[in-house]
This record gives structure tokens, sequence and C-alpha cells, in this order.
């Protein structure tokens, strides 16, 4: 943990330092200890910093829903972004907005409402028989779910041309942009999922291994699945308001915190808070620098690291893990 925070330390460091414009390392630098020019400050202070804090609470919010849904789901390749959780959430807040929506409490509050309607699905798909006992099959499930939902938030680029670039932005999901306000915005939310993930923690770690142990230890499954599912959509919803879709995020942090810590949920819960904004920060640190001084979507650099991963999990897990 120690060595993970120092990490985070460092990346939060370097996210604020290099960008795609022409402050440079040495000009930002500089503001950092009071210092800099004018347009140094308002670059670090005003577009950096707060697309750095926004960056650590979303990988905070689906590196934690992505434990929580592969914990429910007994399944370690159940991902918000593979699952069409993300995907629900998009189009939900594209729905908003072609019908006018333009406060950011409310497409945090809808965004929630469609991840909720994916989290459902999940465990839908998982209790179909054969489905929820195979690692693939459940991914070609939540991918079909995935590819409908997104095929309908395209639809709706070419029926609203007034809301097109709004929502363009929630097919691809990013930090660009990102205000102080979408943090204060999506705080709340994270606060309220916080105090429930730490209320079914441990529970949650009985359940993993078998109902009847759950039970015996004086919890009730359906409960803890339902607190788990409305954790799961709160998070998911909160990051894609303000990110937009972000896929495989919820697969590897989940992925990495079990091979440091074992499969006990409540360590990889805590190993999952650093994990995640280390992740989000390295993906858009490398979205603004590759192709600088344009941006790269950050869910394309995510896609990159998440595939890999994708593809030792279905090989290390033919049969029902978890």
């Amino acid at each position: 943990m120690l060595i993970l925070l120092a990490s985070l330390l460092l990346v939060s460091v370097t996210s604020l330092l290099l960008g795609a414009g022409d402050v440079g390392p040495l000009d930002a630098g500089s503001v950092l200890f009071g210092g800099g020019s004018d347009e140094a400050r308002f670059v670090v202070e005003s577009l950096r910093l707060p697309r750095m804090l926004v960056g650590m609470a979303v990988g905070m919010a689906l590196g934690v829903a992505g434990s929580l849904i592969q914990a429910v789901a007994r399944n370690p390749l159940a991902e918000p972004g593979l699952l069409g959780v993300s995907a629900g959430s998009a189009l939900a807040v594209a729905i908003a907005l072609v019908l006018g929506a333009s406060a950011a409490t409310l497409r945090v509050s809808v965004a929630q409402l469609g991840a909720l309607a994916g989290c459902l699905f999940v465990l839908l798909m998982a209790r179909v028989n054969g489905v929820g006992n195979d690692p693939v099959r459940l991914v070609l499930a939540g991918a079909i779910l995935s590819g409908l939902l997104g095929a309908l938030t395209s639809l709706l680029l070419l029926v609203d041309q007034r809301s097109a670039d709004e929502i363009r932005f929630w097919v691809i999901g990013g930090l660009a942009g990102r205000r102080l306000d979408d943090l204060r915005a999506i705080l709340p939310s994270l606060l309220f999922a916080g105090a429930l993930v730490i209320m079914i923690a441990r529970p949650l770690a009985a359940l993993a291994l078998g109902e009847r142990v759950a039970v015996g230890l004086g919890h009730h499954p359906r409960w803890i699945r339902l607190l788990c599912v409305v954790a799961v959509a709160i998070l998911v919803g909160a990051a894609t308001a303000v990110a937009g879709p972000i896929a495989f995020v919820g697969l590897v942090v989940p992925f990495v915190a079990r091979a440091l810590a074992g499969p006990d949920i409540r360590r990889s819960l805590w190993l999952a808070l650093p994990l995640g904004p280390i992740m989000i920060l390295c993906a858009d640190i490398l979205a603004r620098l590759l192709v600088a001084p344009s941006e790269m979507p950050l869910g394309v650099i995510t896609a990159l690291v998440g595939a890999p991963v994708l593809i030792a999990v279905v090989r290390a897990h033919r049969l029902p893990a978890l």
C-alpha cells in the first residue's frame, strides 16, 4: 500500500507537469513551488489540477466498482465496461441530453439509473443456466448488450444534431475540460457509495465462502447482493457522468489487486483505491502526449492496457473462478 500511495503521488505530480500545450514541465514545476507565469498558473491550476482530481475520483470509483461486481457475480471477467453497465449509463445520459438536460446533478442521477439497469442485467445473465458459470459466455452476453446500447447512443447523434458534440463525449469518454464543479457534483454520490462499501465489505467476504457459510455467520446474501449492485451503480454512474464510458479499468484494477493481496475482497478493495487512479492518470498522461498537441480518447489507452489483461484472465479462467 505504501508503494502504491507513493506511485500515486508521483503520477499525480507528473499529471500536473506534463500536457499537450505549450506549458512544459519546467514552467509547470515553477507553479508548484509558488512561481511561474500567469499562463502557466492558469494551465496548472485551472486545467490540469481539476483534471487530475477528477481522474483520481473516476479511477477510485471504477476500480472499486470492478472489484464489487466481480465479487457479486463470482466472475473474474465481470467488468462494468465489458458487461454493459457503463454503456447503459452513457445511453441514459445521452437521452437526457437530447431531452434538454444540462445540470450536472441531473446527469449524475440519470447516469446512475442507467448503470443500475446494466447491473441488473448482469445479475440476470449470471443466473441464466450456463452463462453465469462460464466467464467467457457472460462476457459475450455483456458484449451484446454493450454493442446494442452503444448503437442506440450513436443513433442519437443522427437524431439530434444540436447535442451531437456533447453526446459524442459520452461515446468515447475522457477527462479533457473537466472542472472542479464536476467533482463537486459526484462527491456526495462517492461518499454515499463508500459508506455502502464499508458496510458490505465483511459480509461480501463471507459470501465468497458460500451462501450457507454467509447465512451461518448471520448475513443475508440477497441483501448483500442488492446493496452491492446499488454501490456499483452509484460508482459507475458517477464516473460515467463526468468522464464518459471508460472500459477495462474495472477489469485491470481487481486483477492486479488480487495478484498483490490474494482473494480477500476486503484487501482488494483497499488496494483498488490507489490502483484505479494510477491507471486512469497514467492513461490520461499518455492520451495527452502521444498525439500532442491533440489528444487521444482516454478509452483507447485503457483498452490498449486492458485487452492483454482480458486475454490473460480468459486463458487462466476457462472454468468457473472466484
